[in-house]
This record gives structure tokens, sequence and C-alpha cells, in this order.
């Protein structure tokens, strides 16, 4: 069977149950001064790269040449838990083996907003970036426990893992991409809505968005609750994105979203409305906007460069987390020498 079908089929008994619906500052000016890529945009170097090698700080050192029209790996997870890898489920083991590999390959994590402006200061020269995005908002990626009177991140939660892998890590940052629901059926709304949830509280919900945004990660739209958006009219694709992007305003007030993660894959019979349109309220006659820098789609393999001219913002490739497939690529794009590399200042 196709597997952009069988994806599509099994997300929607994952995700929606049956699609009932629930009724950042941006990143800083392209090619900084501490650490942009060197060299003409465009440029690629002829030498050969070769591994990043371990530094005394226990970090690593950039070693490859510059590369700046090499790919871009953005890897792409939904639950993160469970005793086994499945599609849409990645072991709390195999995730944290993921972000060991891509360190000590030489990949250090941007967001997608850096991505778009090239802004590599992240990444230290001789390395490559790497993006990694989170899908819909389950309570798998960030839960919260209560200890002491006080609100914590639970460890075993994919952030959780994230930052406690930052810890022995230098230079891994706070810079992974959650593209939310805030309406999904079976607690993807904000990472979970009822203690059912692995004892998450609907009033912790704007909490974990805030946090996000305040900590240096990334918040990106997925639409209210995962519609197929290619199944549906003009006006039910601009209330499914504008209320998501209502949602996240309404967490991060001002909050600037510049990417759109499309539920499937699946793309709107009017392409343009993926990244901007606008829905009026009946009830209240409003208008709300909504206008993205990029869309992500659901697989493809490693993305363009931004420096390569064919890079295209509106159609941004992903690699699904099934099986090996992150490592595998990981390993592939070090190997034979296509990945983006940053250069020196």
């Amino acid at each position: 069977m196709d597997r952009r079908l069988l994806l599509g089929t099994l997300l929607a008994v994952a995700c929606s149950k049956g699609e009932a619906p629930a009724s950042q500052t941006g990143a800083v000016a392209a090619d900084s001064a501490a650490g942009a890529v060197a060299g003409a945009p465009g440029a690629r170097a002829s030498a050969a790269a070769t591994p990043a090698a371990p530094s005394a700080a226990g970090g690593t050192t950039g070693a490859a040449a510059p590369n700046l029209q090499g790919r871009i790996p953005v890897l792409e997870y939904h639950v993160i838990g469970g005793d086994k890898n499945t599609l849409y489920t990645r072991t709390a083991a195999a995730y944290r083996n993921d972000l060991d590999t891509a360190y000590k390959l030489g990949y250090r994590p941007i967001t997608v907003a850096q991505m778009l402006d090239k802004d590599f200061r992240d990444v230290p020269a001789g390395m490559s970036p790497v993006v990694v995005v989170f899908d819909d908002a389950s309570d798998s990626q960030f839960r919260y426990l209560e200890k002491d009177g006080k609100l914590v991140v639970d460890p075993t939660s994919a952030l959780g893992i994230w930052e406690d892998f930052a810890k022995s890590h230098p230079g891994w940052k706070n810079r992974a991409v959650f593209c939310m629901l805030n309406g999904g059926a079976a607690g993807h709304n904000f990472f979970g809505d009822n203690a059912k949830y692995n004892g998450q509280k609907k009033e912790w919900r704007f909490q974990k968005v805030k946090y996000l945004a305040d900590q240096g990660y990334e918040l990106c739209g997925h639409t209210l609750w995962h519609a197929k958006l290619s199944q549906y009219p003009d006006n039910v694709v601009q209330e499914q994105i504008a209320r998501n992007v209502m949602g996240i305003d309404s967490a991060v007030p001002g909050y600037k979203l510049r990417t759109l993660a499309l539920p499937y894959g699946l793309w709107p019979k009017n392409r343009p409305l993926a990244w901007q349109g606008t829905w009026t309220d009946p009830k209240t006659g409003q208008a709300h906007s909504y206008k993205f820098d990029a869309v992500l789609e659901v697989a493809g393999g490693p993305t363009r460069s931004p420096y390569d001219p064919q890079f295209n913002p509106k159609s941004v490739n992903r690699i699904e987390a099934i099986g090996d497939d992150i490592p595998k690529t990981l390993t592939r794009l070090q190997q034979n020498n296509t990945r983006m590399v940053v250069g020196g200042k």
C-alpha cells in the first residue's frame, strides 16, 4: 500500500478519532555575525567533508567544509512513548537515540523560522543544522507534573527528554518546533486537556504554550482539529487555520506564527489558502486573517537549503520518524557530503 495512503488512514484514527470538531518573536536577521555561514549565497565547497571530532568540552568541533546548498533534515515526530516503534509512535529510547545520533554526527538544532532567515548562529562552523518538529500537541510531547506545589516538565515527555539531553550535550539548544492543535480529539488540544490524559489539566494548556515560546522553541500552526484540508471548501479551510492561529494567540498574545504543518500532508483545493487567508466569524462579523512564511509537507526527505535557488518555503519536505529512517538519513547525508554545512564568521 502506498505509504501516503497508509499514513493518512492511520493518523486519522490516532489523531482525530473520526475528525469530530471541538466547539515569537521571529528569528533574528539573516547571516548574523555570531556564526553565520560564510561565502556568497549559492557557493558550494569542493573539498570533502569529514566527521566532527570530540572536543575537550564533551561536545564536537566541526571539521566539515562549508556547503551552503546542502540539504537540511527536517525531522517529524508524533507520539513519544510506548513499548515499541510504530507508524506514529516513537519510543522514548529511540527518540533519545535519534538526538544522540544527530549530535554525534555534528548536527545542531534550529527552528524553521531561523532556516527561513538564514540565521545559523546556533550552529558552529563546520557543523550542520537540523530541524526537529513535533506534530499534533499530544501530552506525550509535553506533560506537566505537580511537585511540591509547582509544575515541572515531565522528564519522560518529549520535551523533558530534550531538555535533559541538552544538559549533557553542549550547544543543543531549545530550538524544536511544535505544530499544535487546539481543538483535536483524544487530548490533542495543547498537550492534553483532561486528567485522563496522564493527569494533564485543562487549565495547564495555555501555560504550556507560553512556556515553549518563552524558552525559545517555535510555535507552529496545524489547524484546529487536524482536518483533511483537501476535502473541505475554502471557507472551512480558512476557519480551520484561522481558529488555530486565534487559539495560539490566546495563549501567547502577539506571537508571530510563521509556519504551518499540513495535516496528513494534504493541500486544500485552493492551494494558496494554506499560507494566507481570512475567516469571518459569523457570530461577531469580525474578520480574522493569517499569513505564513513556510508550509511543511508530511514527507519528501531532506529539504533544500535556503541558499539553494530552488528552495521553496511553501513546500518544506520532512523526514518521518518511521523505523530507522531518521538515523539512516542523518548518517547518509553526513557520509555523502550532501548536507548543509555552516561556514566560519
